[in-house]
């Protein structure tokens, strides 16, 4: 019995967490670049990071910390 469930738990954790990437579109990237200072570099970067990524190679995504207001 303990068996059978440790089996289930593995095929369900299996099949949820899959190999699958979303990246973004030409339009979200255009759309997150227009805040940026240099809106050309921000988008041959973030273009750069989705081709990696689509190939399956591991990129670097920085974390920013969102500010609090008080």
């Amino acid at each position: 019995m303990k068996l059978t469930l440790n089996l289930l738990f593995f095929i369900v954790s299996f099949l949820t967490f899959s190999d699958k990437t979303l990246s973004l579109s030409d339009y979200q990237i255009r759309k997150i670049c227009k805040k940026e200072k240099k809106e050309y570099t921000c988008i041959t970067n973030l273009k750069k990071k989705r081709y990696e990524l689509n190939r399956g190679n591991l990129i670097e995504i920085p974390i920013v910390p969102k500010k609090r207001k008080y």
